[in-house]
């Protein structure tokens, strides 16, 4: 058996909130966390996570093998890397990780959210690269890095460590943090399997979500010139050094593991917990509209998330990861109403509006300005990031779909 302990803390100023306990036994994982008495009596003291209230806990979770990835509770297992960062963590300190070190090798500074774990001595718990997070000038160099991971080519130590520290949280495709002066990107790469101008055309997709009115974080295309682009976010859990606590959707509704989820469950949350519930009602209303006219894939419970605004209130974060598919199956990964189908339907959008407390006239205005901004305006984003003829063809049947024959006559 082997134990971990960690203080769990807020920010920059490392506020204590409590203590993390995680044990592995065998196959088993498991972990406790229950809060620090001085944060329960801190007036600016918030639970973490939805289900863990401040009089309560200790709280547990735990996980046999197959199912390690419930071995922390949601906002612990929001803050660790997904398949991408866990590669390369394996890649450089060897296999047999188990939640606690891949939660805890990855660099601080490029940790999704406000939580730090600290060390005996009451510093963060950084990994072992020095200076993980690289500069946006490297970022040319750190491009040749992930290919050459990618390719199976030889890494030296040093550049592995670094390359893994830096790696950051979220998703099975190659990326690195990256700062430019206080601020912190996240650099998403051309993989070398790519078929399709995956990154060229996200960028263009957050430009086109801009334009429909929804909340995107600022997102830019470099080494466009190159084979290899890349797309950089801009971090919206920071507000320059300042690290904004951040919860997904997963772990704001309670699920475990690949447990799938609905956008009116997401509504009942924001009922809930939100500073300006009706706000993000129409926010998610939208992005919900969105995913369906532009064929994404990816709108499952962790690509939905929750920044912490204070007073105990949440807001939907700006919208990410959005990936049009133009040859998937017209599925959501997210269902529109709990317990119902997961189709891509407008149709099923609309008679959802009412759960969202959009009158219908209102929803049906809502959806045709979307539909005609994506149709009118698809084109010209894919032109603006160097996807144009051919490749831009393929992508046509994301945007242009019965769906948006649906929408724009609603």
């Amino acid at each position: 058996m082997t134990d971990f302990t960690t203080e769990v803390a807020l920010g920059e100023s490392l506020v204590p909130v409590g203590q993390l306990r995680f044990t592995q036994a065998g196959p088993r994982q498991f972990s406790t966390f229950a809060y620090a008495a001085a944060w329960v009596d801190d007036p600016r003291a918030f639970a973490v996570q939805p289900d863990f209230p401040l009089d309560g806990g200790p709280f547990h979770a735990s996980a046999q093998a197959g199912t390690t990835g419930n071995a922390l509770a949601g906002v612990f297992a929001d803050a660790a890397p997904d398949s991408w960062g866990r590669r390369l963590l394996e890649r450089a300190y060897g296999g047999g990780l188990n939640e606690f070190q891949y939660l805890t090798l990855s660099d601080d500074a490029s940790r999704q959210g406000a939580l730090r774990f600290l060390d005996e001595d009451g510093k963060p718990i950084r990994g072992a690269a020095p200076d993980a997070v690289p500069r946006l000038i490297d970022l040319e160099r750190i491009t040749a890095m992930a290919r050459a991971f990618e390719s199976g080519n030889d890494i030296s130590a040093e550049d592995m460590l670094a390359l893994a520290g830096a790696g950051g949280s979220g998703g099975a495709r190659p990326k690195a943090n990256v700062r430019d002066g206080d601020m912190l990107w996240l650099a998403k790469f051309t993989s070398l399997h790519d078929q399709q101008p995956i990154e060229r055309v996200e960028v263009a997709t957050l430009a086109l979500a801009t334009a429909c009115g929804i909340r995107t974080p600022t997102a830019r295309l470099e080494l466009a010139e190159t084979p290899f682009p890349v797309a950089l976010i801009k971090r919206f859990d920071r507000r320059g050094l300042s690290r904004i606590p951040y919860i997904s959707a997963r772990t704001a509704l309670g699920k475990a593991g690949t447990d799938l989820g609905s956008y009116t469950e997401i509504i009942d949350f924001l009922r809930a917990h939100a500073a300006d519930p009706e706000a993000d009602f129409r926010e998610l209303f939208r992005r919900l509209i969105f995913t369906i006219l532009v064929s994404n894939k990816d709108d499952h419970l962790k690509n939905h998330g929750f920044l912490y605004v204070g007073a105990g209130r949440w807001r939907l974060s700006p919208v990410f990861d959005v990936n049009p598919a133009p040859d998937r199956n017209p599925h959501l990964e997210t269902a529109i109403m709990e317990g119902g189908a997961h189709d891509r339907s407008i149709r099923l959008a609309l008679e959802a509006c009412t759960f969202f407390e959009i009158p219908e006239a209102e929803a049906r205005g809502m959806i045709r300005d979307t539909a005609q901004r994506i149709s009118g305006g698809w084109r010209d984003a894919l032109r603006q990031v160097g996807v144009s003829g051919a490749a831009a063809r393929a992508y046509e049947p994301a945007f242009m779909s019965e769906e948006t024959e649906s929408a724009l006559t609603i």
